[in-house]
């Protein structure tokens, strides 16, 4: 038995919700299983377009527009050992709340509107972080998010779901200057430039000899 307690145990990935004041995890949503898939999709912020200037074509006006894609499965039947009163409502319930205001937010919002207030500012949520390991830290804001129940126990509590998540990557041109989620980003683009450094280096003869010198 002893000799399976070195095995390392695998990182969960997850999602941080904080505290928009302090910084501090409000809370944390760790993913029962890992996605077996991402999908990522990145598309330039190029400042000149495609019928731009022709002296802005190579340049970048900000980082480019990123999103991720994945789906989790959460199931109570493969934890026996705890007790589940409401299957996995609760799990359901901590995730939809990344998309919904507090209804005290609401009912005071309302009883604004009420007394004739003209001007209501929408809710700000907190700052939400994904994480995929050590070195992907993300600030995101969810834009979709849909939920199948495929299971229930005798009182109709989901007992097995699966969600699909979709986030956008929020980047320094979406935060304000000095936000605790633009360094953040800034941070998580310093890894990718670390990681991209290490890639291996290719070799011109790879291509075919390709000779870029001017010709005179």
């Amino acid at each position: 038995m002893t000799a399976f307690l070195d095995i390392p145990k695998p990182i969960r990935s997850g999602i941080v919700v904080l505290d928009p004041e302090r910084g501090t995890p409000r809370r944390v949503i760790v993913m029962q299983f890992n996605p077996e898939t991402l999908e990522r999709s990145l598309t330039p912020q190029a400042a000149g377009g495609e019928q731009g200037d022709r002296t802005e074509v190579l340049r970048l006006k900000g980082p480019a527009i990123e999103t991720w894609k994945f789906t989790a499965e959460i199931d109570a039947t493969d934890q026996p050992e705890v007790p589940a009163p409401d299957g996995v409502h609760p799990q359901l319930a901590a995730l939809e709340m990344l998309v919904q205001p507090p209804s005290g937010r609401i009912r005071a919002d309302r009883a604004l509107a009420e007394a004739g207030t003209l001007e209501i500012t929408p809710v700000e949520t907190p700052l939400t972080l994904f994480t995929w390991g050590r070195s992907r830290v993300l600030p995101v804001r969810l834009t979709e998010l849909s939920i199948v129940e495929d299971a229930f126990d005798l009182d109709l509590n989901p007992v097995r779901a699966t969600v699909g998540v979709g986030m956008r990557v929020l980047s320094s041109s979406d935060l304000p200057a000095g936000h605790r989620g633009a360094e953040l980003y800034l941070a998580h683009l310093s890894q990718k430039e670390r990681l991209a450094g290490a890639a291996p280096a290719g070799r011109l003869d790879a291509l075919g000899g390709l000779d870029f010198q001017e010709k005179s």
